[in-house]
This record gives C-alpha cells, sequence and structure tokens, in this order.
C-alpha cells in the first residue's frame, strides 16, 4: 500500500509554505540586468515532499522580488503554482504581475488561479479586466509606429554626435519595451535601430535579447540571436553581461553547451562572480553538486566577508546533505544578522530536524518569532513532539495554538494529523481529519489529506468517493487526478480507467516524479514492462525515493533482472530501513 504522501505535492503543502517562508536575500550578489539574471538555488527539506525544482521557483520568486525584477518574480511564481497546483502561489504571481503591468503574465496566472481556485472571484475580475484593457497598458506606443521609430532613431543620433554614445540606449530599449506583447514587433524595431551601429557591442547584444525574446519555436530567431550576441562578444570579449546572455541563448538547446561556455568564460575571468554565480546555478540545475560547491567555495575563498555567496554556498551544502558544513556556515550569518528576521534559524531548525536532534530543532524553531515564519515553526515544533514520541504534549500544543484563519485552522488538522501518521496513529490522524473537514466542508485539502488517510485504513472506496469528489470540484488538479488514478490501480481491478486518470494528471504535470511513478506502475499492472520501466527509471532519477525504488526493482524482477533489482533496492533498505512499501516488496519477491 503506498505511503499517504506519496501521491504528490499537495501533502507537502505545510511544509512548502514553511520553506517558502524561510527565504533570506539574494543568494548571490549580481549587477546583471533582470533578463539574465540566475541567482543559485537553496535546499529543499529532505522530508517535506518539495522537490528541488519547487523549492527554487520560489525561492527564486522572493530573490526577484526582493531585487525589484517583479517580471522573473511573477513569472517563478506562477511556474511554481503550476508545479505545485497550489492557488497561493498562482495568487501571489497574479497579484505582483497586475501590479507590476505584466498583462501576459496577469492573465496566465489568473487563468490559472482560477482553474485552481474557482470559487475565488479577484482572478476572474482581473482576467475581465484584461480582456477590455482595462488592467493597465504599456508605458510606451505600439512599437511598429513610425512617430516612435523617428523619437528613437534621433535620440541615437544625437548620442552619437554629442560623444554620450548610444551604449546605454540600446542596452535599455529592451527593459522599456518588456510590456509589449508582440516580441517580433519589438524586434524588428530594434534591428532596424542597431543597423548603423554594427561596431556597437551593445547594438548587437540589443538584437540578440529581443531576437531572444521572440523565439518561441522559431529556429531562425534562435540562430539570429546566436550570431548577434556572438558579435557582440567579439567586439567585448571580457563583457559578463553579453556572456550570460549568450548561456541562456546557449541553455534553451543544450544546458551543456551553456555550462561548457560559461566553463570557458570563466577560466579567462576568474574574478567574474557574475558569471560564477550563473555557473553554479546551471550546475545546481544539472545536480552537479560538487562542481556548483566547488564554484561558490572559490567565490568565498576570494572573498570571506561576501555573506550571500556564503548563504548560497549553505544552501548547496543542504542539497548534499553535509550538515556540520551547512551548519557552520549558516551560524556565521546568524551571527552577523544576515537576511530577514527567523529566516537562518529556520535553516538551522531544519539542519537540527533532519538529523534528528528534535529537540534542538523546537529550540531553533522557538527563535522565530515574526509574521509568517512564526506560525509555520510553530507547526513544525507540533510536529517534532510527535517524533519525540510525545504525543499527548503534540495534540496540547495543537490545541492551544492561536488559529485564527480558517486557513490556519485547516493547517493546524493537517499537521495534527501528519503528526499521528508518523507516529503509526492511522486512526487518530482519521479521527482529526474527519473533524476538521466536518468544521471546513469546503476545504479541499482536507479532502485529499482524508482519503489518503482512508486508503491507509483499506477504506478504499471511501477513499475513492472522496477523490472523485476532488476530481469533480478540480478537474484540472494534477494531485487530485493522480491520487485517484493510483488508487484505482493500486488497490481494485479497474486498472485501465486509473490509468486514464494517472496519463491525464501526467499531461497537465509531466515533470511530476510520482506521477512519473503512477505512470510506471500502472503500465506495470497493464503488463507493459519495457515502458513501465522506462517511466520508473525516470522518476527514480528525478527523486530518490524508496517507494519508487520498489515499484522499479519489482517491474525489473517481473523481467527476470533479478540482479538489478536488488541493485534498485539495496541503497534504499539501507537508508530507509523502515519503509512499508519497500520491505514489503524485497520480503514478497526475494525471500
Amino acid at each position: 500500500m503506498p505511503s499517504p504522501l506519496r501521491h504528490g505535492a499537495r501533502a507537502a503543502t505545510l511544509m512548502a509554505l514553511l520553506v517558502a517562508a524561510a527565504h533570506a536575500q539574494s543568494p548571490l550578489p549580481s549587477d546583471d540586468p533582470p533578463e539574465s539574471r540566475v541567482p543559485p538555488a537553496a535546499s529543499s527539506s529532505t522530508d517535506s515532499g518539495l522537490s528541488p525544482d519547487l523549492f527554487y521557483k520560489i525561492l527564486l520568486g522572493d530573490v526577484a522580488l526582493q531585487r525589484g525584477d517583479a517580471a522573473l518574480a511573477a513569472r517563478a511564481y506562477l511556474d511554481a503554482a503550476r508545479e505545485a497546483q497550489d492557488a497561493r502561489l498562482a495568487r501571489r504571481a497574479t497579484e505582483i504581475a497586475v501590479a507590476s503591468r505584466q498583462r501576459g503574465l496577469a492573465n496566465d496566472a489568473a487563468q490559472l488561479w482560477s482553474t485552481l481556485d474557482p470559487s475565488a472571484e479577484r482572478p476572474k475580475q482581473i482576467i475581465a479586466a484584461l480582456a477590455s484593457g482595462q488592467a493597465g497598458s504599456s508605458a510606451l506606443a505600439d512599437p511598429a509606429t513610425q512617430d516612435l521609430r523617428t523619437r528613437l532613431e534621433k535620440l541615437l543620433a544625437d548620442a552619437a554626435v554629442s560623444g554620450q554614445g548610444v551604449g546605454e540606449i540600446f542596452l535599455q530599449l529592451n527593459r522599456a519595451f518588456a510590456q509589449q506583447s508582440d516580441k517580433r514587433a519589438v524586434l524588428a524595431l530594434i534591428r532596424d535601430l542597431a543597423r548603423p551601429y554594427d561596431k556597437q557591442p551593445e547594438a548587437h547584444f540589443a538584437v540578440a535579447l529581443a531576437a531572444y525574446n521572440a523565439i518561441g519555436d522559431d529556429a531562425e530567431l534562435a540562430t539570429e540571436a546566436q550570431r548577434e550576441i556572438d558579435q557582440a562578444l567579439t567586439l567585448r570579449p571580457d563583457w559578463e553581461r553579453a556572456a550570460l546572455l549568450k548561456a541562456e541563448i546557449l541553455g534553451r538547446r543544450m544546458p551543456g553547451d551553456a555550462i561548457g561556455y560559461l566553463e570557458k568564460f570563466l577560466a579567462a575571468q576568474p574574478d567574474s562572480k557574475p558569471v560564477a554565480g550563473a555557473l553554479a546555478q546551471m550546475y545546481l540545475d544539472q545536480k552537479r553538486f560538487a562542481d556548483a560547491k566547488n564554484v561558490l567555495q572559490r567565490l568565498l575563498d576570494r572573498e570571506p566577508d561576501n555573506k550571500d555567496v556564503m548563504f548560497g554556498l549553505a544552501s548547496v551544502e543542504l542539497q548534499t546533505k553535509d550538515y556540520a558544513a551547512a551548519e557552520a556556515l549558516l551560524e556565521k550569518l546568524k551571527t552577523a544578522g544576515y537576511g530577514e528576521p527567523g529566516v537562518i534559524e529556520l535553516y538551522l531548525a531544519q539542519i537540527a530536524e533532519d538529523t534528528k536532534h528534535y529537540d534542538q530543532a523546537i529550540a531553533r524553531y522557538r527563535e522565530v518569532t515574526e509574521g509568517d515564519r512564526a506560525w509555520l515553526a510553530k507547526l513544525r515544533i507540533g510536529a517534532l513532539y510527535g517524533k519525540l514520541g510525545r504525543l499527548d504534549e503534540g495534540r496540547r500544543w495543537f490545541a492551544d495554538l492561536p488559529a485564527v484563519t480558517i486557513e490556519q485552522r485547516v493547517q493546524v488538522k493537517q499537521a495534527e494529523a501528519q503528526m499521528l501518521r508518523e507516529a503509526g496513529d492511522d486512526a487518530g490522524a482519521y479521527r482529526v481529519l474527519s473533524e476538521g473537514l466536518s468544521e471546513h466542508p469546503d476545504s479541499t485539502d482536507l479532502m485529499y489529506d482524508l482519503a489518503m488517510v482512508a486508503e491507509k485504513l483499506d477504506r478504499v472506496d471511501e477513499a475513492e468517493k472522496r477523490l472523485s469528489k476532488l476530481v469533480e470540484l478540480k478537474p484540472d488538479d494534477a494531485q487530485a487526478l493522480n491520487a485517484l488514478g493510483y488508487t484505482l490501480v493500486d488497490r481494485t481491478s479497474r486498472t485501465q480507467e486509473g490509468f486514464d486518470l494517472i496519463e491525464k494528471a501526467h499531461k497537465l504535470s509531466p515533470a511530476d516524479p510520482f506521477i512519473l511513478d503512477s505512470m510506471g506502475w500502472a503500465l506495470f499492472r497493464l503488463g507493459r514492462l519495457q515502458e513501465a520501466e522506462d517511466y520508473l527509471r525516470r522518476a527514480l532519477a528525478q527523486r530518490t525515493d524508496p517507494e519508487i525504488a520498489a515499484h522499479l526493482g519489482e517491474v525489473l524482477w517481473a523481467k527476470g533482472d533479478r540482479d538489478n533489482a536488488r541493485a534498485v533496492w539495496q541503497p534504499q533498505l539501507e537508508s530507509n530501513p523502515d519503509n512499508a512499501v519497500l520491505k514489503e516488496t524485497v520480503r514478497r519477491l526475494a525471500h
């Protein structure tokens, strides 16, 4: 029977919120423009179910917002909302996009918000306002108009004659037209403006960036962007800003090419902090943690007091589970007063929790006393009482929490139920969630959690009923579709029906490792072993999880590849010796 957490991101909502609240200031310094800035990621919780990609997107949005880059922040929050299928993240993306007049982003985010929370009126109002043209307009005229073209041509000519130079004007053009939805019109204008200034690297940079922004699926525009940025770098070989844009252009097609280029650039310009930061992030995106650590360590060796670099390195140490190194860096940052109040304390508490020093984790969470971070730290304290076996104390703690809003009350019920689940008291968790759903019958989060616990208690009919209701309420919720589909595949004879639901979830969230796992398991039940193996290998590559390993090993065993099945199981047995699904699979097949 699968763990109630395995079905995807929804069960990790509380920890996701906690981690999102832990965002510190910019992980690395950068003087680069928003369109080419790529800060390195921080770590994710090893127990939360929150993927590194999702954590990074949330962190990127927070960092971008602090830096004043609203467009990047809105995009990051929207990507996170799509992955997590979380209405709160979609709302955040919408609000930022509307405030910064990002019409396209605002519409996409509001559409997602409305889908995830059909009862919300605000996104519907925003969508209507955008459709009627009332939600703000570009500060500039249509880039295709002759009047604007004439004024910009004169501005450039005057700058060239006066000796001021045209470089800064070209560097501002794309940012000035950021609100324009017709990116090809912007490219046509900038291309024409740049033509008389072929010896100016900034002119080629401007064309390259405009072409990059307009690429879509157009291979010719990709080639133009590459050609123009290469020309800019020929004229100015050590230009960091152009190097970062070239890496983005290369990375759109082949991330390995982008990494190789930045490695060569950094070898020639070893003191370039922006390029080092971008390279470290690309390493992290490829899960090359050791390489990212080496880059950041070299930066820190050059600037031992650079707190932003120190935080970035601590984040990588957390991802690689070098807790001692991460803790030492974070303690220095805490002493220096780095970040917003409570940020570093949350990371230190996470380390204590991950290393099973639960009393120390509680003490550190108690140090977080301000804002949403304080509330979420309180929820973790209750969970830790459960890990210490002090369930009665944990229940009293949750009962005494000053939950004011409906959202907070729901979170308390979820957290208390999770504490009981982790302690093996599924019946107690069922009672808590049932009580919560009686008090808040419209809470889809409680519906989902209660369905998962019902399945754990072998109340399969109830689990199916509740998940079917959830899918009815939110037909495009990938996690709900996956949970219902997996339940049908794993616990009933309706395998094809379950597969159809999982396939729909996969189309909505194609990179989710839990959905990939469900696809593989359903294909296995349908007898399609090679396809099953392919999906399960992809799932395990994205997320090291004992239940995914159990499934992959079982598929390999069924194919007669027993040595490789044992090779898949063994490391997971060593790191997760108490996982019920993995233990049962190995016992059933290998003994």
